[in-house]
């Protein structure tokens, strides 16, 4: 089986600060592979640097068996979306829901755009009267599901998730994470997700990778995270730093 994602031997690089050291990964069409580790391990850069945002300077990046170039397409980005931590900074504050949908879909020249803005934010659990809100008329969890909605439009078949609910209320956190469970499910999506909350990543993720100063430190089964099976240190230190992490995560596995 093709690789929705294969990762071989990356390195970015700013300004002579290595921030990828070689790293390779392999997620399988309609897994949900998550990336942890604590600020500064690289796991967002991975991120960036997949979606065409970090310069990289050596290996190579395949998705859904093609390999990437420096620059990405049109193509690519059907294939790929990104929903970023801050729904707040990934909006525009000045256009309405209905523009912030229909602009992806004008750049790729759909004529089916108001079916696909329709469903999208049906799937989102917003309705219609959310199209001619503006950004600062919603709170936090409703921008974030406009934030999907956006992703989703273009019918991809990989989101890659940078922190998706950090910045929401914890009450809300639940809410969001369920439905992009719910969407991977019935569109057989695959996930590549960051998150440095441990119990986040073994309740959405099958498979998870460890990561460490721009290092892969290793990568496990997320039950083995669950069951503490870890062979490294740094993964013990993560899970000792994560308060209520073995009640949180027995609780929702």
């Amino acid at each position: 089986m093709t690789s929705a994602i294969a990762v071989d031997r990356l390195e970015v690089i700013f300004d002579r600060f290595r921030a990828l050291k070689g790293v390779s990964l392999d997620v399988q069409p309609g897994e949900s592979f998550g990336l942890v580790g604590e600020s500064g391990s690289g796991k967002s850069t991975l991120l960036r640097a997949i979606a065409g945002l970090a310069p990289v300077a050596s290996g190579s990046i395949t998705v859904n068996g093609k390999t990437l170039g420096t620059r990405r397409d049109k193509a690519f980005y059907r294939e790929v979306q990104m929903i970023f931590q801050d729904p707040y900074g990934s909006l525009h504050p000045r256009q309405t829901v209905d523009r912030l949908l229909q602009e992806p879909l004008a750049i790729h020249g759909f004529a089916d755009g108001e079916r696909r803005i329709e469903r999208a934010l049906d799937e989102v659990g917003l309705g219609n009267g959310f199209r001619f809100r503006y950004a600062h008329q919603l709170s936090g969890g409703q921008r974030q599901r406009v934030a999907i909605a956006r992703a989703l439009i273009l019918e991809p078949s990989i989101l890659l998730l940078d922190e998706p609910t950090s910045a929401l209320d914890a009450s809300v956190q639940a809410e969001v994470l369920n439905l992009l469970e719910e969407v991977r499910r019935r569109r057989k999506l695959t996930f590549l997700m960051v998150s440095h909350d441990l119990a986040i990543i073994t309740h959405m993720c099958e498979r998870l990778m460890v990561m460490q100063g721009g290092e892969a430190v290793e990568n496990l089964v997320a039950n083995d995270l669950v069951e503490r099976r870890v062979t490294k240190d740094y993964t013990r230190n993560l899970l000792r730093a994560s308060d209520g992490f073995v009640r949180t995560a027995s609780e929702q596995v």
